[in-house]
Order: C-alpha cells, then sequence, then structure tokens
C-alpha cells in the first residue's frame, strides 16, 4: 500500500505542481514577456503532465485479475509516473536553456529538486509494490 501511495502522490504532482507552477504564477502563462508560442508549448507540457498524472492514477489503482498482470500495470505507472520528470531534468541540457529566468532570480534550476523528488517517489513506490 505504501508503494501505491507514493505513485499517487508522483501523479499528483504532475498534475497540481505542474499546473501551479507553469499555469498560475507571474514566470510562465500570465508572464507578459512570453510570447503566444512560448505559451503554446508550456499548455503543451502542462497537459502532456496532466495525462500522465491520469494515466499514472489509473494503472496504479486499475485492479488486476493475476499478479503478473500487476507487475506489467506498476511497469506502466513506473513509466507514466517518472518520464516527465526525467524530460524536465533533461531540459536544462541545451545550450541557452535555464530553469528560472533571469527576471526571476536566475540562472537556476530549483524545480530539479522537486523533479528528483517526486520521480524518485513514484519509482519507489512501484519499486516497493513490484517486489
Amino acid at each position: 500500500m505504501l508503494g501505491r501511495l507514493l505513485l499517487t502522490l508522483d501523479a499528483l504532482g504532475l498534475c497540481f505542481g505542474t499546473l501551479y507552477a507553469d499555469c498560475f504564477n507571474e514566470t510562465h502563462m500570465f508572464n507578459p514577456r512570453w510570447r503566444p508560442h512560448a505559451k503554446f508549448h508550456n499548455a503543451q507540457t502542462v497537459f502532456l503532465a496532466i495525462i500522465l498524472s491520469g494515466l499514472t492514477l489509473y494503472y496504479t489503482w486499475r485492479e488486476a485479475k493475476t499478479p503478473e498482470l500487476r507487475r506489467e500495470f506498476l511497469k506502466v505507472s513506473a513509466i507514466t509516473g517518472s518520464i516527465y520528470w526525467i524530460a524536465g531534468l533533461l531540459s536544462i541540457l541545451p545550450p541557452g536553456t535555464m530553469g528560472l529566468d533571469p527576471e526571476f532570480g536566475g540562472p537556476g534550476f530549483p524545480q530539479s529538486k522537486i523533479f528528483v523528488g517526486l520521480m524518485s517517489a513514484g519509482l519507489l513506490g512501484a519499486w516497493l509494490e513490484y517486489r
């Protein structure tokens, strides 16, 4: 049960954390300096996180008829619950990217701790349930 709760925490972070960080503050969608196309990609990313959150919750709590099927569901939950965080961590690598714009205190990558924490919660949760 602890594993499922950790996967649920991961999924809730995907959904609500992304909405809060990328939609409801002045750094992203309400930043007047952002161009419409940048806001389009921000919205695309937010919707991707919401979809991955839903998939993570669905496969975390879906009833399985066999132990083998339960393990497959957990693999899917681990993937859908971590892929967004992995992509976020890799996004700092291309030249010219920053985790925080200068007008808000950057350069920096403050979200990396949240990404690692929630990804770890989901992967640990899947492992606890899988074994």
